[in-house]
Formats: C-alpha cells, sequence, structure tokens
C-alpha cells in the first residue's frame, strides 16, 4: 500500500470500534509469527501518567546508549507518532510496509469467518512487528484502556510492568468502583515479574497486592514519604528521594510541571532501579534522562506574554492535578479557560473542580467523533463560571482570549488531548508565539 492507502485504510477500520479481548489479537499476531514474544517489554496501565513515567524511563534508557521502541495512545499530532525508536517517529514508508504485512493477515481472519480485527488491534500489531523489525533493545508499551482484556496484554513475560495513577475513568468498559478499575488495570500483572505501583492509596494497593501475591510477582509502591521538593518553578522542579532499595537521589530534576510529576518521577525512579538487572544505567544518565525528557501536551508552556498553557486533563483526577498546579502558582493572575471535552467524559466534575481560578471560560469542540459540542459544553459551563463564550474552533477561542487578556494573565488550553494539534498548528502559523506581544 502506499501512504494514502495506508491512512485510507487505518481510518476504515476504527468502524469495528473498541472491543476488548485477546482472541483476535492472538489470532493475528500468531499469522505475522508473533513478535511480541521476541522481544524485551516494560508494560504499563493505568488512567494517568502513564506518557509522563515512560518518557522519563525512555531518556534514561536513551542516554544509556539502548534503543528503545515505544508504542502509545492516543496521539496528539499524527498517527506516526504511535510508532516511536529512539523518540524518532516511524517513516511513512515503513508505516505502509508494516501495515500492509498486517492487513493481510487481518483480511485472511475475515475470509475465514472471523470478526476483523480493530483498530487498536491492527495498530499493536504493528508496532511489535516494527520494533522486531528494526531490533530494539527494550519496548515501552502502553495499554489503550483497562489492562486485563487490552490488546497489548498478550505479552507473556515483561521486564517490568507499571501500575500508574488510577481513577475513575472508561467505567462503561471497567467497572463503576476503583477497586473494580484497579483489578482490570493490575490484569497486565504476570507471573514472577517485577511491578511498580504509583504511590496510591490503601484500596488501590490492596487489589495489587492481591494480584501480586496471586501471580507470585514483585511489589514495589514508590513512597510519596520519602521525598523532598527542592524547588518549583514554572519552567522545572527538582526534588531529593529516597528509593525502595535505599539507594538516595540527592537532586533529580525535570522539566515536567506539577506536582503530579514529582509522584510520576519517582514512579520512573523505582522502575528503573528494576531495570538494573537487565540494562546498564549510571546516575549521570539516570539525572540527565530526567533534565532531558520531553512528553509534550502535559502542562506544557506553548507562548508569553501572556503565558498560555496546553495541557490534555480529561478526567476528574487530572483536573484535581491541574487545580493544584493554579493554585500553587497563579492565585494572583486573571486565567482564561479555554475547554475542548470528548462527550463520553465527566466534563460537568471537571468543570465544577476548575471553577474557583477563572471566571472567563472559552468552550470549543474537539476534532473527534467523539466530541462534546461548544455549544453544549457552554449550556454546562454556565452553571459554575460568569463568563462563558462558544467559540467552537480553538483558534478562534485563542484570538478571542488574546484579545481579552493582558501580557500578564495566563491562558489554560485543556479538557482533551484530542486537539492538542490543533494548538500545535496555531504555533507554526504564529498565532501563539513565545514573547509574542513583546
Amino acid at each position: 500500500m502506499n501512504s494514502r492507502e495506508t491512512i485510507e485504510y487505518l481510518d476504515e477500520i476504527k468502524k469495528y470500534g473498541s472491543v476488548l479481548g485477546l482472541d483476535s489479537i492472538k489470532n493475528l499476531l500468531k499469522r505475522i509469527g508473533d513478535p511480541q514474544d521476541q522481544l524485551k517489554v516494560i508494560h504499563i496501565a493505568g488512567t494517568n501518567g502513564k506518557g509522563s513515567i515512560l518518557a522519563m524511563v525512555e531518556s534514561v534508557l536513551l542516554r544509556s546508549g539502548y534503543r528503545t521502541g515505544r508504542y502509545h495512545s492516543p496521539v496528539l499530532f499524527d498517527r506516526r507518532e504511535a510508532f516511536q525508536i529512539n523518540e524518532q517517529w516511524i517513516t511513512m514508508d515503513k508505516l505502509c510496509s508494516q501495515v500492509t504485512k498486517v492487513k493481510e493477515a487481518a483480511d485472511a481472519m475475515e475470509a475465514e469467518g472471523l470478526p476483523y480485527p480493530t483498530s487498536f488491534e491492527v495498530e499493536t500489531a504493528v508496532a511489535f512487528s516494527y520494533f522486531l523489525d528494526e531490533k530494539v533493545d527494550v519496548v515501552l508499551l502502553e495499554t489503550g484502556m483497562g489492562g486485563r482484556l487490552d490488546a497489548t496484554n498478550v505479552v507473556k513475560k515483561p521486564l517490568v510492568e507499571i501500575i500508574a495513577s488510577i481513577s475513575m475513568d472508561h467505567m462503561q468498559f471497567l467497572g463503576d468502583t476503583i477497586e473494580e478499575i484497579t483489578r482490570e488495570k493490575a490484569g497486565i500483572i504476570k507471573e514472577d515479574t517485577d511491578v511498580v505501583l504509583y504511590p496510591s492509596d490503601v484500596n488501590i494497593y490492596a487489589e495489587v497486592a492481591q494480584v501480586c501475591e496471586k501471580n507470585h510477582a514483585r511489589l514495589t509502591m514508590a513512597q510519596q514519604n520519602q521525598v523532598r521538593v527542592l524547588s518549583q518553578s514554572i519552567d522545572e522542579q527538582s526534588f531529593s528521594y529516597r528509593s525502595s532499595r535505599g539507594h538516595y537521589y540527592e537532586k533529580m530534576t525535570i522539566p515536567l510541571l506539577g506536582g503530579h510529576q514529582i509522584y510520576n518521577a519517582i514512579t520512573a525512579l523505582e522502575v528503573l532501579e528494576c531495570l538494573k538487572k537487565y540494562f546498564c544505567m549510571g546516575t549521570f544518565e539516570v539525572e540527565e534522562g530526567f533534565r532531558r525528557t520531553r512528553w509534550p501536551g502535559r502542562l506544557e508552556v506553548i507562548g508569553s506574554a501572556p503565558l498560555i498553557i496546553r495541557d490534555g486533563a480529561h478526567n476528574e483526577d487530572a483536573a484535581k492535578c491541574l487545580s493544584r498546579f493554579l493554585e500553587k502558582n497563579f492565585t494572583n493572575k486573571k486565567i482564561f479557560y479555554i475547554i475542548g471535552v470528548l462527550k463520553d467524559k465527566e466534563y460537568e466534575k471537571i468543570l465544577k473542580i476548575m471553577e474557583p481560578y477563572a471566571d472567563d471560560v472559552y468552550t470549543v469542540t474537539p476534532e473527534s467523533p467523539r466530541a462534546l459540542e461548544a455549544s453544549a459544553l457552554t449550556e454546562c459551563a454556565k452553571k459554575y463560571y460568569k463568563h462563558v463564550h462558544t467559540a467552537v474552533k480553538v483558534k478562534d477561542a485563542v484570538e478571542m482570549a488574546l484579545e481579552q487578556a493582558s501580557d500578564q494573565d495566563v491562558i489554560f488550553i485543556f479538557g482533551s488531548l484530542s486537539f492538542m494539534k490543533e494548538t500545535e498548528d496555531l504555533i507554526k502559523d504564529g498565532t501563539i508565539s513565545k514573547g509574542c506581544r513583546a
């Protein structure tokens, strides 16, 4: 297939929706040689923070000289972004080649009367095949949704399994309680493996510990009481940490903002401690890897005068993290919100959580078939905010907010990762720029 045919095919198979279960993906992978069985894998599940944790781990592995493959979703800017080696997107030629291979296997399944694999199953198979062909040293693998029945959960024995922050999300698929959701996410845990858990409450810990005990897996939970925050600014933050294995990290600096990113960072440190039995990593590589970590769309400063920050906060816990960041850093600033959400998210809870910090809200419609119309979001937002404006497009909202904001004000763009590409387009065309009013 050429590039046009590849993109059309990947768009076409989205009609099969999301189907949880492993039978189809196992059949598909078997037909292309079970590439996942020949790879070293770090597997992560969770509600929030999966990408940030993997970004830090990958950055350290790269600085230590290893060739890394990474598969994640959702993508922000381009579907090629989901398949990365050494932080570089797959080329279109290689994507076409891999999709062609997987499509032949998927078509054969359909010809035999089997259900056609979903879009996520096809892309997961593409990722495994690509990473094997390119001979990566390690794969950083992110679940799409849940864990137990997620298409990525076909790896027989990962090097490490990570359970990131867990909160209420995708309840229609994963369960109505935090315990049910945790059990689904902990379903990635395999027998006799190392497991690292984000700092969590006793209920989440108990559920993960139970699964670990059943599978004779070794559980480590990152300890928030072992963290000392050294400095925080709008550019970076630093901290010290004593790991569960007794290693003392005197000063770790990360460019990722928000207190929750420190907890993601100590989770990543515990993961790296587990990985030392497989990879050589020195103190310099760990420190430099953290310092150079980049993860777009997470409390990312994209403009100044006024300050413009984008974040993919799209559920209750993510909104709480964002609100704490605002309270700590901008209580003396006038704040404008640009918000767009998907209609299957608990957007009213997000609006309520964020209410204390802004009066002016601009609603937009994300570019997604699951998008909530800006007009509907406006009606909900009017319950909590004095000034609500329906902008529809992100570009319109940014231009409207820039007209009202002074150089000292702050504009926050959040609610969904699905319109991050739109903000990137605004950076490219100069609508958003560093120091644009200087």
